[in-house]
């Protein structure tokens, strides 16, 4: 997966199109990424106790890899990811710019 946890990204289809947000969590096993505070849906929770009041709560749910592009933190333009192998070491590029991201 060329994303990684606490990357920059740009949604580049659905609701919330056009939105920028950071990497939260990955799900290598279906191609997925978790961004903060995008694709929010309601979910109705029921009331288990006094710490869990219940009620209709936003949750976030996964965004497919396809459908978010990375900002590259150099340039700041959204950007396909290369990668580079030198020696041992594998490192991440930009497509744009040309430098190494991390």
């Amino acid at each position: 997966m060329k994303l990684k946890k606490g990357d920059q990204v740009l949604i580049t289809i659905g609701k919330d199109r056009r939105n920028k947000g950071k990497v939260d969590r990955l799900f290598p096993e279906k191609d997925a990424v978790l961004v903060a505070g995008m694709n929010l849906y309601k979910r109705h929770v029921k009331k288990r106790d006094d710490k869990n009041p219940g009620g209709v709560v936003d949750i976030s749910r996964p965004l497919s890899v396809g459908k978010v592009q990375l900002i590259c933190p150099k340039c700041k333009m959204p950007t396909r990811v290369g990668f580079d192998v030198s020696g041992a070491e594998k490192h991440r590029i930009c497509k744009k710019c040309k430098k190494m991201i991390d």
